[in-house]
């Protein structure tokens, strides 16, 4: 998958979709959530959603499948993504991973099932499995690409080390990984800066992996992108004097920019070179309205504007 094919760089996520995480049927009420999500989301150019089979434990799939039903033409109008490879609640234990080819095969069925649909453009490797032979998962996805079911293939939380064992196995490229990045969540940057330091040792985050996905034109797709509202004033609670800070220069760029925390936050994601395209998880449709100008404020954000927002989140000078 790349940007080039017209889609816009923002993702809308649908974990949010479905109504509790328990096992509660949805209704009509759920159905109505996810058709006003979608269309706030459509409304700013989002045309990819992102899934996984998980969420809500299945129900964020499901009712996203029951508006694509209900919505003559709008599959062939958006690409759709989900994951497989987390198992929750099941064999007697609370989580474990599984990305055997018996479990691809029967995850990614179940998906289409509830999306409602024949095939999903993308499916992502939901996350690591240490058990993982990657030639059972090269036979399952090329099953999968032959009988028409998914189209291209990405993976969420791997490093870039990863990847490459993975693609070793893989007749078809690698097109996306999927991580948590944000303001809040930056280890992804310390670790490009703090090699030879002595602060290296505190990030855990795997040197390398934004160098390999961007060498070998794999898409950078940031989940957490909005840090929870935490900086936009969408979660309530107290801050630190960091956040703070951080929470009033969004108010300060927004009003520079000529438009809204939200855009600003995900435009500092956008501005750096690796062209990282974020998740949008919120279920309110009025913040998915405001982060509409973020690609349009990445262009126009100078350097001295993205790295105070790192410092200032951080509380301290980069070393």
């Amino acid at each position: 998958m790349t940007n080039a094919n017209g889609r816009g760089r923002l993702i809308y996520g649908c974990m949010g979709l479905g109504g509790p995480w328990d096992g509660t049927s949805y209704g009509a009420a759920e159905i109505d959530q996810a058709a006003a999500v979608m269309d706030a989301a459509q409304g700013i150019g989002i045309s990819l959603f992102d899934h996984a089979d998980i969420y809500r434990n299945g129900k964020s799939e499901a009712v996203f499948g029951e508006v694509l039903a209900r919505s003559q033409g709008l599959r062939e109008k958006i690409t759709l993504q989900t994951k497989c490879g987390i198992r929750l609640g099941e064999r007697g234990l609370q989580t474990h991973y599984d990305l055997s080819r018996e479990a691809i095969l029967e995850r990614v069925n179940e998906s289409l099932k509830r999306l409602q649909t024949d095939y999903v453009d993308v499916l992502l490797l939901h996350r690591p499995d240490p058990l993982m032979d990657a030639r059972e998962v090269a036979d399952a996805v090329g099953q999968l690409m032959a009988e028409g079911k998914v189209r291209q293939l990405g993976v969420s939380n791997m490093s870039g080390a990863q990847i490459a064992f993975l693609q070793d196995a893989l007749e078809t490229p690698i097109v996306a990984n999927q991580l948590e990045m944000s303001l809040l969540r930056s280890d992804w940057l310390e670790s490009t800066v703090l090699v030879n330091h002595p602060g290296d040792a505190g990030y855990s985050f795997p040197h390398g992996t934004l160098e390999y996905c961007m060498s070998h034109g794999i898409e950078l797709q940031a989940y957490g992108s909005m840090a929870q509202g935490r900086y936009t004033g969408a979660k309530s609670g107290d801050l630190s004097l960091a956040e703070s800070a951080t929470a009033t220069m969004l108010e300060e760029l927004a009003g520079v920019h000529g438009t809204t925390p939200e855009s600003v936050l995900l435009a500092w994601l956008m501005k750096h070179p690796a062209r990282i395209s974020p998740v949008v998880g919120t279920t309110n449709p009025a913040r998915i309205t405001a982060c509409a100008d973020a690609a349009a404020v990445a262009k126009d954000m100078t350097r001295a504007q993205w790295y105070g927002l790192w410092t200032t989140v951080r509380g301290s000078n980069l070393p």
